[in-house]
């Protein structure tokens, strides 16, 4: 875990693949521990898949975090991913799907179009890798696996993804292919690529 950031507001980490954001059941070790063990006051914003690599935000403080809380859930935060999926896509496009709980299959998401909450991303090529490609991806909405879900569901599964993908796309990366790189929030902008 990297701190790339730190204020009296907020402190921004690279988080690890393979990392909880917040305690688990029975793993206690997480991101938001480790930042409190450097920032004792330092509370969660958003929370990342345990798979999922990149900019994650803690707040400073109790009135911090509800008014960067309040910025997430107005949708006044920039977040922008880079993955890499199964196939090839072109150009730029909007994947515009609801998405729900999977009840009997938790914690897998579904598309729902009964039970399903407005969800919508926004994917952008950057380049074709075999018979892959790497996009960026923008969450307009913030639901719970909502880009795996969504790239999934349009048969462009993210590789490595063990939940959503086909077997073969999920064992084509030991790890999730799929990197928190870009957030902008109160003002600033912090970029971080990332490592595959």
């Amino acid at each position: 875990m990297r701190v790339l950031h730190a204020d009296d507001r907020m402190v921004v980490i690279d988080k690890p693949a393979g990392m909880l954001s917040v305690p688990g059941r029975t793993e206690p070790d997480c991101a938001s521990a480790r930042v409190q063990q450097l920032y004792p006051d330092a509370l969660i914003v958003h929370r990342l898949d345990q798979a999922t690599s990149g900019l994650l935000l803690f707040a400073r403080g109790e009135q911090a975090q509800r008014e960067l809380s309040a910025d997430f859930a107005e949708r006044r935060v920039g977040k922008l991913y880079v993955a890499v999926v199964a196939g090839r896509l072109e150009g730029d496009g909007l994947i515009d799907l609801p998405v729900g709980a999977d009840w009997p299959n938790r914690p897998r998401q579904q598309v729902s179009v009964d039970g399903g909450k407005p969800s919508q991303t926004r994917w952008h090529v950057l380049a074709h890798e075999g018979r892959h490609t790497r996009v960026t991806l923008e969450p307009l909405t913030g639901r719970t696996h909502q880009l795996r879900v969504h790239l999934a569901h349009v048969g462009h599964a993210i590789l490595g993804d063990s939940l959503y993908a086909a077997p073969d796309i999920a064992a084509a990366s030991p790890r999730l292919l799929l990197h928190a790189s870009e957030l902008q929030v109160a003002g600033q902008h912090f970029v971080c690529p990332p490592e595959f």
